[in-house]
């Protein structure tokens, strides 16, 4: 028994020895892959700073690309504005008869260059205030004022537009509703274009401007029409830049795709949003929810006198 207890002792050490050098063998190869992958992390790293070079290099083309776009439309928008200028100014004095008698086909003919430059006038307009949005060199002047005095601006804007007595424009009359801190010559800007959109694609019907308080924060302004629709597939759309749907009555009046995208980034200017619903058929309704006080301004609104009570009226562009 005494015999056999070193030898047993030699093979338990022989065995430890041999544990020994295959737990070392096995950290060698981890070493050598660790040593690999490092030298892979090493290259990968390289080429993720490359990459983000490229992206910086790319980054800071589309930037100067952006900008670019941006003064050109400025500068452009700002040089077609003097002979728009000067043309609707001629073909006024031509209309008041400033310089003789016209024939009916001469007057026809002066009003259609009118028309024309008005229209052209309004694309130009568009594309400068998109430039200044997309350049972020426009800004909001906040301040408080009454809907029912936006509404009747905005009434008198309209009622010289309105040639037919088949489309009626109608805005009720807010009711029981706050003053409004905001940028309402923005707000009214939102407004016309949702307007004049629906008077363009209604032949028949009504086109009604309303208000709704949503909560203790925000007021809901809508203008809804019984025009032609929009169909279903079109609705993600609508809202985004030079997108005009096809139609019969879309390709009679010109326009630039641009007043519905406008009106989507004025509102979210004044930290608000727009949306839409309509059915072909069965009319449109387009609105814009703004906060009742633009940035969560606390100021409390001067005083005006009271209006006196009374039911909530209709006020017809008639």
């Amino acid at each position: 028994m005494m015999v056999d207890q070193p030898r047993e002792n030699q093979e338990q050490c022989r065995a430890l020895q041999e544990e020994i050098q295959t737990l070392r063998a096995q950290l060698d190869r981890r070493r050598e892959e660790i040593a690999e992958l490092n030298a892979e992390l090493a290259e990968t790293n390289k080429g993720v700073v490359v990459l983000y070079a490229e992206l910086d290099d790319k980054a800071e083309a589309l930037r100067q690309a952006s900008d670019l776009k941006s003064r050109f439309l400025s500068y452009m928008s700002h040089e077609f504005r003097t002979p728009l200028g000067a043309i609707r100014t001629i073909s006024r004095i031509l209309l008041d008869r400033m310089d003789g008698p016209l024939s009916d086909e001469q007057e026809r003919q002066v009003r259609f260059i009118q028309q024309s430059a008005t229209e052209l006038n309004q694309m130009v307009d568009d594309l400068l205030d998109l430039a200044k949005i997309e350049a972020g060199r426009i800004s909001v002047s906040p301040a408080w004022f009454e809907m029912v005095d936006l509404f009747a601006a905005l009434r008198g804007m309209f009622k010289p537009l309105l040639t037919t007595t088949t489309v009626s424009l109608i805005f009720e009359e807010p009711a029981d509703l706050p003053r409004i801190y905001t940028d309402d010559k923005k707000l009214s800007q939102i407004l016309r274009n949702y307007i004049s959109n629906a008077l363009k694609f209604t032949q028949q019907g009504t086109v009604r401007v309303t208000a709704r308080r949503q909560d203790d924060d925000a007021v809901t302004f809508s203008v809804s029409d019984t025009g032609i629709g929009i169909a279903q597939e079109h609705h993600a759309a609508i809202f985004q830049d030079f997108i005009q749907i096809d139609s019969p009555l879309q390709r009679k009046w010109r326009g630039t795709g641009l007043g519905l995208s406008l009106s989507k980034k004025i509102a979210e200017l004044l930290g608000g949003s727009v949306a839409m619903t309509s059915e072909p058929g069965a009319g449109s309704t387009f609105s814009v929810t703004i906060p009742i006080r633009f940035g969560g301004e606390q100021a409390t609104p001067p005083s005006l006198p009271e209006r006196r009570a009374g039911d909530r009226r209709e006020l017809h562009a008639e």
